[in-house]
């Protein structure tokens, strides 16, 4: 999913599943700042992933 870093530079975050597990893997070393319609995808997309997760257990 895209969002910028502090600077307004185009970055992406990724949200997977590992071992049964939530990984966010945001801009290395940088700070994410989300518009609301971002924070909204964030949120979608770990709903997404906890559900994901819980059938692997």
């Amino acid at each position: 999913m895209s969002c910028r870093d502090v600077a307004g530079r185009r970055r992406d975050m990724s949200v997977l599943i590992n071992q049964g597990n939530v990984v966010v893997i945001a801009p290395a070393g940088e700070t994410a700042v989300l518009s609301p319609l971002e924070v909204g995808r964030l949120r979608a997309a770990l709903r997404d992933a906890i559900v994901v997760a819980a059938e692997m257990e």
